[in-house]
């Protein structure tokens, strides 16, 4: 993450300098007439001004507002990779603002390259380190900057998660990765093979079998200062998926990696809690788990036992997403009793038919909850699109010889509300907000507010949604 500092003078002249400029403000600058530059949203330039320095301009559009300042603050920190040190003038911002232009820079620079051994500078030039944000009211953005910066610190994380190798991050090892987040005040469990097999979990053993990475459950607790039930965040960890049996075709399989980008969106957001040290209690439980073939991998027509007793007849060994949340969701509730339920989990190819790669799908059983969700998705550009989850849906997935079926054996279904559906028993009486992320757990190209991989979806707007709906010990 970017070293950020707040100060009210430039005191480094040579580092990258952005200004950040609405349509009006550009054409009455000199500099920006030079270059031929407008100030539309979209637009970002660069030349060198007198002394040799790089000057950077991005434009806001009509007029500055959070979500206009974080996006072009981010395409100013794109301009500048290659320097080291990039000066934001936000002088002529409230602090609010100026904070929030740290927020889009902060995005923007992150990047994983742990791996390349020998990087080539043509390809990936040097890493930005440090932001320096200029401003008059240098303390109050600064205290603006230490709320949101725990957001980013936890998107962070699920990207730098959501990023490693399969080979790299087996259940075992995210979990000893998540270990780590004690040392911020998080209470972290880990829960074996065996404990689950007690437990009941045998919709999640069932999707385990086919691997020698064996499964586990993460749990981890934020205490908070409220005395009220806690909020729960629920995480499919499928850390690859082959599809099983039902073999996913070869093409982009590798992007299977990113299959527990849920898990490490809830895993961001509790970092995020604990950061900004929330009044609210949380908890959130992972489901960590490889979804392989092998001599002991479950069959279609299989059926498994989940935590709350329900039997499930597995159609497709491909639909195991929704069994891993199954018995999360289930444990969840009877173990914790929460006030509400958020799951996000990679679920359908059936939902980014519908949405493409601009939304979340989220289906609600609680409509106060889904608009709160919806309004903080909208304040951190995490956007979601509200989906039906009528009962309707339900009939599809009636089993001869179980409970219920994990889906429909037909193509051209409605997949993505069949999947809702089937978790919503799950959940029961809880209220409960499923987000299906795939399509925006990863980037195909560079983008405003980070580059091409991983983005970490779903760790701003769950840690929004804290704040918004759960903070208030009144409420």
């Amino acid at each position: 993450m970017l070293s950020v500092r707040f100060r009210k003078r430039d005191r480094h002249p040579k580092g990258a300098l952005a200004r950040l400029l609405t349509a009006e403000e550009a054409a009455a600058d000199p500099f920006a007439r030079l270059i031929g530059f407008a100030g539309r949203a979209d637009e970002v330039a660069a030349g060198r001004d007198a002394t040799g320095r790089l000057v950077v301009l991005a434009g806001l559009g009509a007029r500055a507002d959070a979500a206009s300042v974080r996006a072009a603050a981010g395409r100013a920190a794109g301009a500048a990779l290659g320097e080291k040190r990039l000066v934001l003038d936000a002088r002529g911002f409230a602090p609010e603002l100026a904070a929030e232009a740290a927020v889009g820079a902060s995005l923007r620079g992150w990047r994983f390259d742990r791996l390349k051994t020998r990087p080539d500078p043509d390809t990936v030039p040097p890493r930005l380190k440090h932001l320096e944000v200029v401003t008059a009211a240098k303390r109050d953005a600064g205290a603006v900057w230490e709320t949101l910066s725990a957001g980013v610190a936890g998107t962070l994380l699920a990207r730098d998660l959501v990023s490693e190798p399969a080979n790299r991050l087996t259940p075992t090892v995210f979990a000893a990765r998540l270990r780590g987040l004690a040392e911020e005040g998080l209470e972290v469990e880990i829960r074996d093979r065996d404990w689950l097999a007690r437990r009941g979990f045998g919709a999640m053993l069932g999707v385990a079998r086919g691997s020698a990475n064996p499964p586990c459950l993460a749990v981890l607790r934020w205490k908070g200062t409220i005395d009220r039930a806690p909020i729960a965040f629920v995480g499919k960890g499928v850390t690859f998926d082959t599809g099983g049996v039902d073999l996913k075709p070869a093409e982009r399989m590798w992007e299977m990696r990113a299959d527990m980008a849920g898990a490490a969106a809830c895993a961001g957001a509790m970092l995020a809690l604990a950061r900004r040290r929330s009044p609210c209690p949380a908890v959130a439980v992972l489901g960590l788990v490889e979804n392989m073939i092998g001599s002991e991998a479950q069959r279609p027509s299989d059926v498994v036992r989940a935590v709350n007793g329900t039997t499930i007849e597995v159609i497709d060994t491909d639909a195991e997403g929704r069994l891993v949340l199954a018995d999360c969701l289930a444990w969840t509730r009877l173990a914790y009793a929460p006030a509400a339920i958020i799951d996000l989990a990679t679920l359908t190819g059936s939902i980014v038919v519908a949405l493409g790669n601009h939304r979340a799908g989220m289906f609600a059983s609680d409509a106060a909850l889904a608009a709160h969700l919806a309004a903080a998705a909208e304040a951190v550009d995490e956007p979601v699109w509200p989906m039906p989850l009528d009962e309707a849906y339900a009939e599809a997935l009636k089993s001869e010889i179980a409970d219920v079926k994990n889906c429909v054996a037909e193509r051209f279904q409605p997949d993505a509300c069949h999947a809702a559906i089937f978790l919503k028993r799950f959940a029961a009486d809880t209220p409960w907000v499923h987000l299906d992320i795939a399509g925006v757990d990863l980037r195909a190209e560079d983008g405003d507010l980070g580059p091409a991989g991983a983005t970490g979806f779903g760790v701003r707007l769950l840690d929004r949604l804290v704040a918004l709906r759960f903070e208030d010990a009144d409420a």
